[in-house]
């Protein structure tokens, strides 16, 4: 593909140690992008800036700043007039690709674009539940949003509207079982805190009916029941995540000063 074809988009990419999974997320695209700008921790050392250059990237090694620091930094470098965030983890589909051509291609796009997100999880593609559609917003004008939210949790935020595009970025997710559950004690720890920094308490009512309905909704309203047992195991680690959390407000909101 010629110069004259790519795409006026910029992809913006913050690594680790990627080597293994790296690869798939450039070669979806290269090719038909005008730029990829790779930000990799300043620790950095199994060979994904190589990688990253091999597949004609600008590569930046910095010290790790949070999720949400480290990701507006990459957009920072961008020169191109639309950003695209992808993570090392996953893939733009061939169908998503052309859409966003045709969208590109429009007088009236948005200021930014949505699309769903298609996790595979223990061999399965995940097509119900709380995963599914998983709508993120990652193509955008250049200076029309910014990375917010609470780390790890990063969130665009847009100024301006938002078009929805209907074809999948593919996600996917090598996390073992084990590894989902140790993640669940961090995430919910950094939501809890930002939860009380806001002045929201729990009790026993939220601690009882949240997870609950979190169940109900992943599994049986949102059919995750379609998804064999991972979308069952799904549905009940996120109501155990939603439990955690909640269980974490009530705990800090009962401590008490050390005795003097």
């Amino acid at each position: 593909m010629t110069d004259q074809t790519r795409l006026p988009i910029s992809v913006c990419l913050i690594a680790g140690n990627e080597a293994a999974r790296l690869p798939r997320a450039l070669a979806s695209v290269s090719g038909w992008t005008a730029e990829i700008i790779v930000v990799i921790n300043d620790d950095v050392a199994d060979g994904t800036d190589q990688i990253a250059e091999a597949a004609g990237a600008k590569v930046f090694r910095e010290k790790w700043k949070g999720h949400i620091a480290q990701k507006n930094s990459a957009a920072a470098k961008a020169a191109q007039p639309w950003l695209l965030g992808l993570d090392a983890d996953e893939e733009v589909s061939p169908g998503l690709r052309d859409e966003i051509r045709r969208a590109l291609a429009a007088s009236d796009a948005p200021a930014a674009f949505c699309f769903p997100r298609l996790t595979q999880f223990c061999g399965r593609w995940i097509r119900h539940g709380d995963w599914y559609p998983d709508r993120q917003t990652r193509l955008w004008r250049r200076g029309r949003a910014d990375w917010g939210g609470v780390d790890p949790h990063d969130k665009l935020t847009v100024q301006g509207g938002v078009g929805k595009l209907q074809n999948d970025l593919l996600h996917y997710n090598a996390e073992t079982i084990d590894r989902q559950i140790a993640k669940i004690s961090s995430y919910s720890e950094s939501l809890a805190r930002d939860a009380l920094a806001r002045g929201k308490t729990s009790g026993v009512a939220e601690l009882l009916a949240r997870p609950a309905w979190r169940l109900f909704r992943s599994y049986f309203l949102r059919l995750g029941f379609l998804d064999g047992w991972q979308g069952a195991y799904i549905a009940w680690m996120t109501a155990f995540y939603t439990a955690t959390r909640y269980a974490k407000i009530c705990a800090a909101q009962k401590e008490s000063p050390p005795p003097r």
